[in-house]
């Protein structure tokens, strides 16, 4: 049973709170960013429907989409180090960390995948003739046309996803990561006002997602400028 509420507790956790949220960002940034190559290169598979590959794509994302990510987070963390051990690797004490981060990019990954390949899809074909006519192998139109423009239509999706993530790495203290929710849940043990932990934590949250809204806005601005400068012309 906890204690009375005290609401001058919330602002006594908060700097406490706020010590751990680097460790919740570098979790968020790993990830993405291997989640970004990843999605990418399973986008390009499934485009070009690559034999095997691409089915075993599918399977995959098939399997992320319908499992919780608690148990994919709990799979990773026990299931990777009994894997490797069958080949002489022992990675079983290595820190929550990493595999916090193999979970959020593989998750990641299978979301961005989705994006792009609809992103891709989203440039019209044309200008892939275009390019082709003028001398382009498939391979340079796609890096050089195709894939320039769906980044900027792919970005609003890919953006919201990361925010959705920040607020999904909440689930890491499971595995005994020591991010900021895991640092609430020792604190809750140690002075039994978790509803102060919990709203002190909401706070937080919701502070950093707002500042992300804001610098994903401008990100998107900025990536679409030259098309406000072509309807400026028109």
């Amino acid at each position: 049973m906890g204690k009375a509420f005290d609401w001058h507790l919330i602002f006594d956790f908060i700097p406490t709170l706020l010590e751990y949220l680097m460790i919740t960002l570098q979790v968020l940034l790993y990830a993405t960013v291997i989640g970004l190559v990843l999605g990418l290169v399973l986008a390009v598979i499934r485009l070009f429907r690559v034999p095997v590959l691409s089915q075993l794509v599918i399977v995959f994302l098939s399997f992320i989409r319908g499992t919780p990510m608690l148990i994919q987070l709990f799979l990773v963390f026990y299931g990777l180090p009994a894997l490797l051990l069958v080949f002489g690797f022992d990675i079983s004490r290595m820190a929550p960390a990493y595999f916090v981060i193999v979970t959020y990019a593989l998750r990641d990954g299978a979301i961005f995948s989705e994006i792009f390949r609809s992103a891709i899809k989203g440039v019209d074909y044309g200008q892939t003739e275009a390019a082709m006519s003028v001398g382009m192998s498939p391979v340079q139109s796609f890096f050089r046309i195709v894939l320039p423009q769906s980044v900027s239509i792919a970005f609003p999706n890919v953006a919201n996803s990361v925010i959705s993530s920040l607020k999904d790495t909440s689930l890491a203290f499971t595995i005994g990561l020591m991010d900021m929710m895991g640092r609430g849940e020792t604190l809750i043990a140690a002075t039994a006002h978790a509803l102060e932990v919990y709203i002190a934590l909401s706070i937080i949250y919701y502070v950093v997602v707002l500042i992300l809204e804001q610098v994903a806005k401008l990100f998107e601005k900025r990536a679409n400028r030259h098309k406000t400068t072509v309807m400026a012309l028109d």
